[in-house]
């Protein structure tokens, strides 16, 4: 089969069209810039197309199209596939077939998902269940990959909620790490959120298991309502058994000892893999050896330890966007490394994001136990940004409200606009021995690669 990817540079996308490539099918794409992802799919033989989309990315030969949920039905490259007549789905679409062929392990969340799901393939791929895995980073055991093709019958899918993605999916075992306010642009309130994920857990199949973590109040809700629902439904195939995990389980001090990863939040994924585990069969022993030997993975709590112009200090980089992500991983670090200077560089992501969680950023960066915060611009997600709220919201507000909630963390704060800039900032100020958090989901990550000595700083887009 020919399939193309349209917006095949996203992490989703990139590792479903990595899927198909070791399965034998000719596969293409096609994005608007290069980057690490696309350079490694080319190097598997996958043609792709850089720059605006053209209707000519699509050979009339092809036999599907998958695009990314942000790919618009004005496309160049939709259009063309319509006006070939050739079947096109959405990167959830295709995922979502993939899931009723195998016995498919699926985690959602607003927080945890890529290392949850992470701890849980390692882990069965170390009880030698030889799951195929499609997860939204790159792990180092995968060979620096996003997705792993095994033989068995096992799936294990990073399920995202965003634009109620995860409604095509049909698990055999769900896992719900944590669900709070996020993605309001879509689903405007918390209410909706949680009457989403209400709907998804619907999809077990019979016999399936929902792991859900007892801890989240939010998720307590999901699963009360979902049982009253069930309650008063008589039709077969509509029950499946749930089984909670918590941080204060006994276990929990085990994986407190054992995890190379800091911070509770990691204790809490790793109680998830586990009471996976525990469903499949796995042996503890096992279990705790392969979360034992879990180091994380990309741009989640990536550790470097370098050096800019002769002064050393360790660079962690991370993803996290979200107030309650940058909290639990600033406090990890904090654990991680007490006695030493932390600072924080941080691009807020989207304007939406950021004006809709204006309060608990402010109340979050206000508060962390840091010496230095530099706030770079808000990263424009493209198409997802109204301009209204642009005007509304912009990082020299996030500083002045910090100012307001705190006076010193207004004194410890400074606003550089260009991540090109942040170096220079740097070289001036560190005096060695810091621990410096590159946290965002943006272009923040040229930052990392630039300090890293991997890319040279040119114009940040």
């Amino acid at each position: 089969m020919i399939i193309h990817f349209i917006g095949i540079g996203g992490i989703g996308v990139s590792a479903l069209a990595r899927y198909y490539r070791e399965k034998g099918h000719e596969v293409s794409g096609s994005d608007l810039a290069s980057s690490e992802i696309t350079q490694g799919l080319e190097k598997l033989g996958v043609k792709i197309a850089i720059g605006e989309s053209s209707g000519l990315n699509v050979a009339p030969e092809t036999d599907l199209v998958v695009y990314s949920p942000a790919v618009q039905k004005d496309n160049a490259e939709r259009l063309r596939a319509k006006e070939l007549a050739i079947p096109c789905k959405s990167y959830p679409e295709c995922l979502g077939e993939l899931t009723k062929q195998y016995y498919t392990i699926a985690i959602s969340g607003t927080h945890g998902k890529s290392t949850t799901t992470s701890m849980i393939a390692l882990l069965l791929t170390k009880a030698g269940f030889d799951p195929t895995v499609i997860v939204g980073t790159k792990v180092r055991e995968f060979g620096n990959s996003n997705c792993r093709v095994g033989k068995s019958k096992y799936l294990v899918i990073e399920a995202d909620e965003h634009f109620a993605s995860f409604l095509n999916y049909w698990p055999k075992m769900a896992v719900l790490t944590t669900v709070e306010e996020d993605h309001l642009d879509y689903y405007k309130n918390l209410d909706n959120i949680v009457k989403t994920f209400e709907r998804y857990i619907t999809h077990l199949r019979d016999d399936g298991v929902l792991i859900a973590n007892g801890d989240d109040k939010n998720i307590e809700k999901i699963i009360f309502n979902s049982q009253s629902a069930i309650s008063k439904d008589t039709r077969e195939g509509v029950i499946y058994k749930i089984q909670k995990y918590s941080i204060k389980q006994p276990e929990a001090e085990t994986l407190r000892r054992i995890l190379e990863v800091p911070g509770e939040h990691n204790v809490s994924n790793a109680l998830a893999a586990l009471a996976v585990a525990r469903e499949l069969g796995i042996p503890d022993e096992t279990s705790f050896t392969a979360l034992g030997e879990f180091t994380g993975t990309w741009r989640r709590f990536e550790i470097f330890q370098t050096e800019l112009d002769g002064i050393p200090y360790t660079l962690v980089s991370d993803y996290g966007h979200h107030p309650t992500e940058v909290k639990v991983t600033v406090l990890g670090a904090k654990a991680k490394w007490p006695d030493r200077p932390l600072w924080l560089v941080y691009q807020p992501h989207q304007y939406q994001r950021t004006y809709l969680l204006f309060d608990a950023f402010v109340e979050v960066l206000a508060s962390l136990p840091i010496e230095k915060l530099i706030l770079a611009d808000i990263y424009d997600v493209a198409g997802r940004e109204e301009t209204e709220i642009r005007k509304k919201v912009s990082s020299q507000k996030l500083l002045e409200a910090i100012g307001k909630r705190n006076l010193q963390a207004r004194d410890r704060t400074v606003y550089i606009a260009d991540i090109a800039d942040i170096p220079q900032y740097l070289a001036s100020h560190l005096k060695g021995g810091e621990v410096v958090m590159v946290m965002g989901a943006g272009s923040i990550y040229n930052l990392t690669l630039h300090l890293t000595n991997s890319k040279k700083m040119e114009k940040i887009q």
